[in-house]
């Protein structure tokens, strides 16, 4: 009468023993990173170049998948709804832990639900020019939308996000108003967009717009930030144009909660020696970005604060009727 529940709890410790012997063995099987955003991006350059160094340190591949949408949630809800074994971790950017949140575009994309591995960078936004633009700084171009409102026509990527918010807190702060034009699915779009003459210049960052800096064939009119950019140091800030605005993005490796502890640990392990590489240092110095490690026990509670303070500003901004939710 007593058997069936001793070989019950032999049952449980049995199988907590396999489980244990599985992820002391993590991993075994390629792991897939997904990018929330699509191909040619600053975001998957830059998770396509630290995966690809970070694979060295495993004995198995990592291999990168786009799957854009939702301002990131499309991707990131995949990492959120995938089975917790370490196999499928993915690239959080400021809309996937801010916009996307702050406007409960899908009531199943829920924060909690992720397990933060690392933030790998930090990058202001800034704004771009074509290389004949006759915007030779920020105040020609904020002369130019006061002569003409409306008609200084602005690329930017998802209406409601980050770069949205930064174009809405420009024009309030210099009382403007530019043409606002949206190009989701991330920067390869306002590339096109300023080569093909659509627009005049393009607020993103830098490093997104890194390989037409390098060439020639666009500027960079000003930084979001209070620190001069090493990779372009001919491209002032806002703080030294006199323009209080500081904003950009950032890169957060997350896996879904249930992780093992182990997984993640071998996960954070491995792109903290891709980030700390020579290779990796080098190659983001010279597109602009800036390297910014917070390891696993940091990164969340900079997370959540960052969202909080965020979620403060933009529920202003609605109330004052600039930005709606």
């Amino acid at each position: 009468m007593y058997k069936k529940p001793i070989l019950t709890l032999a049952g449980v410790i049995a199988l907590s023993t396999m489980a244990g012997a599985v992820q002391a063995d993590y991993p075994e099987r390629d792991i897939r990173v997904i990018v929330p955003w699509g191909a040619g991006g600053g975001t998957d350059g830059i998770v396509r170049k630290l995966t690809s160094i970070a694979e060295d340190s495993l004995d198995v591949s990592m291999y990168v998948e786009n799957i854009e949408g939702g301002v990131s949630a499309t991707g990131i809800g995949q990492v959120m709804s995938s089975r917790p074994d370490g196999y499928t971790i993915g690239a959080l950017t400021y809309d996937s832990i801010v916009t996307v949140p702050w406007q409960g575009m899908l009531p199943s994309y829920k924060m909690d639900r992720l397990k933060l591995i690392a933030r790998v960078t930090s990058e202001p936004d800034a704004i771009v020019v074509d290389a004949d633009s006759d915007y030779e700084t920020i105040h020609d171009l904020i002369e130019a939308a006061k002569a003409d409102p409306g008609e200084v026509r602005v690329a930017i990527q998802n209406l409601g996000g980050r770069i949205h918010l930064a174009i809405l807190q420009l024009q309030e702060l210099t009382d403007t108003e530019f043409r606002i034009v949206s190009y989701p699915g991330g920067a390869a779009p306002q590339k096109e967009a300023i080569l093909s003459d659509e627009v005049d210049v393009a607020l993103t960052s830098l490093g997104d717009f890194s390989n037409l800096l390098e060439d020639g064939t666009v500027r960079g009119l000003v930084e979001f930030s209070d620190t001069q950019n090493p990779t372009y140091p001919e491209v002032p800030t806002t703080v030294d144009e006199g323009i209080d605005l500081q904003i950009g993005s950032f890169i957060v490796f997350a896996a879904p909660a249930d992780t093992p502890d182990v997984a993640i640990e071998v996960l954070e392990n491995a792109y903290q020696t891709a980030y700390d590489s020579d290779e990796f240092q080098e190659w983001v110095a010279n597109v602009g970005v800036t390297p910014n490690w917070l390891g696993t026990d940091e990164v969340t509670p900079w997370a959540e604060e960052t969202a909080e303070s965020l979620f403060d500003e933009m529920d202003a901004l609605v109330e004052a009727g600039i930005m709606s939710k």
